[in-house]
This record gives structure tokens, C-alpha cells and sequence, in this order.
């Protein structure tokens, strides 16, 4: 078993980005439930969840991924995937999910597709590629 590990990249404006790597189960997936509350709780309902570096995904996993996305929608919010792996695209494909979310091959085009995260970005760092570039998300 392989842990997860979540790192926060933002918040700029209402917007941050989600980088977990390691495994999304049963026993980890509390973890990434938590990171979504806190953020939605200090008013950060824009998020995109960095997918790219993990290893497994299981029902829970999912099952957090569903519900953050509907408690970010209740505050007017978005929750966009980035996806890099066939096995994890994969679970969405099979469970239909890939109706319900947003998926991205990167950070820098899932934030570019959403006028408000690239205003945001924008009015922060000047381009999405600057942003992008300077919290290592290229």
C-alpha cells in the first residue's frame, strides 16, 4: 500500500490546484475529502485536481472525487480533472463519469478551458504559461 500525498498549489483568487500523487482508496481517500472541505470552507471553489501522478483509484476514491464536485457546485463552484494515465481515464470511462467532469491532459490546458480560472490566473501572474511555470505545473 502506497500513501497519498496532496499538495496544494494556490489558492490565487477563489481558484487552486489539487497535485496528489501515491493511491486514492479506501484508506487514503479521507485525505483528499478533507483538502476539498477546507478549501471550499475558506471560499475556494474553483479547483482542479491534478491526477497525473496516481498510481491507483479505487470506488472511494471516486466517491470523493463525485461528492467534492457536488459540494463545489453548491457554492457555484467547478471541480476539473487532469488525467495523463490510460488506467485512470479508464475508471472514468467505464463508470460514465467522464460525463460529469472535466478532463484535462494538463494543469495549463484545464485552466485555460475555464474563462474564470484563466481570469484569475490572468490577473495574477499575467499568462496561464507564466502561472503554470511558476508553481511548477508545466
Amino acid at each position: 500500500m502506497q500513501d497519498i500525498v496532496i499538495e496544494v498549489v494556490g489558492p490565487v483568487g477563489d481558484c487552486a490546484v489539487l497535485k496528489v500523487a501515491g493511491e486514492v482508496d479506501v484508506f487514503t481517500a479521507p485525505k483528499l475529502r478533507e483538502q476539498i472541505i477546507d478549501l471550499a470552507a475558506k471560499g475556494t471553489v474553483h479547483v482542479i485536481a491534478d491526477l497525473s501522478a496516481v498510481q491507483f483509484l479505487d470506488s472511494t476514491g471516486l466517491g470523493v472525487l463525485v461528492g467534492g464536485l457536488k459540494r463545489l457546485r453548491t457554492q457555484d463552484g467547478t471541480l476539473s480533472l487532469v488525467m495523463t494515465t490510460d488506467r485512470i481515464s479508464r475508471i472514468f470511462k467505464i463508470t460514465g463519469l467522464t460525463a460529469v467532469f472535466a478532463s484535462h491532459s494538463s494543469v495549463h490546458d484545464a485552466i485555460t478551458a475555464d474563462p474564470h480560472w484563466k481570469q484569475v490566473v490572468e490577473g495574477a501572474a499575467g499568462s496561464v504559461a507564466e502561472w503554470c511555470g511558476s508553481n511548477s505545473l508545466a
